[in-house]
């Protein structure tokens, strides 16, 4: 999959998030902007209600939404058996956009009223979802290979090394150039009589280059923040499916079963 099918297809699957988002606000407004007391009046009242059939309905396909995203990119992650099935970091992008539709779907199911355990999963679910953005942050920011898998301080400097290498014994270009200005890097690159391109591939292993040596220096920080993430992220994210599990169990004890 190259570079522009790949961001077409994340875009897609934002749109559709934020599609969804904005057809349910849309056409429920007049009933989720009205004070909780007033709305047992409202026609919609029946159908947008936690129990009603849409509002019933935002809550099982939510819910539906947060189990597959979680599960999935763990089984992925963590059975050998799903190894070889996608890349690891396509995975995480359907993990990202399921984790991210379902709480869209479950904040309509509650009509934006909390209470009980609801509120203890609503806002766990919250939480699971902000700490999901900065871990995001902190995934890009950590070298790995194709397949998705994080690389060490070790490799990184041995693939730094290589572009280092390929620089002088083929380009006879230094570090001095490499680190150099932009403006002074762009001439001294024309005055060696490289063809067009020559001139394109040797600038993008500089940017290569100047892009590795900064992950080289924020490598060991990123990888210990990203380790701490995982203390905030996994236990919200438990907490979540706990109390999500226990709602469903006492809907279904009072006979709430939807459509089923």
């Amino acid at each position: 999959m190259n570079s522009f099918v790949h961001k077409m297809i994340l875009s897609f699957l934002a749109l559709i998030v934020m599609t969804v988002a904005f057809v349910i606000g849309y056409y429920g407004y007049s009933y989720y902007s009205l004070p909780v007391e007033d709305r047992f009046f409202h026609d919609m009242y029946q159908t947008l209600k936690p129990s009603g059939f849409w509002g019933h309905g935002f809550g099982v396909f939510g819910a539906l939404f947060i189990l597959v995203g979680l599960f999935s990119y763990m089984a992925r992650k963590r059975l050998k058996i799903f190894s070889r099935l996608g890349l690891l970091k396509h995975w995480l992008e359907f993990h990202i956009f399921m984790c991210t539709m379902g709480p869209v779907l479950v904040l309509y199911h509650t009509s934006f009223k909390f209470g009980g355990i609801v509120a203890i999963c609503f806002w766990s679910m919250f939480l699971v979802v902000l700490s999901g953005v900065i871990g995001r942050f902190l995934y890009l920011r950590i070298p790995r290979t194709i397949e998705g898998r994080e690389l060490s301080l070790q490799e990184v400097k041995e693939l730094s090394n290589d572009l280092d290498e390929e620089l002088k014994n083929k380009y006879d270009i230094s570090d001095s150039l490499i680190f150099s200005s932009f403006n002074n890097r762009k001439r001294i690159l024309r005055e060696k009589g490289l063809s067009k391109d020559e001139y394109k591939k040797v600038r993008n292993i500089i940017r290569s280059e100047l892009f590795l040596t900064r992950r080289i220096k924020n490598l060991e920080k990123m990888q210990n923040l990203f380790k701490y993430w995982h203390v905030v992220h996994l236990p919200f994210a438990l907490i979540m499916l706990i109390t999500l599990v226990i709602h469903v169990a006492v809907v279904i004890l009072f006979g709430y079963k939807w459509i089923f």
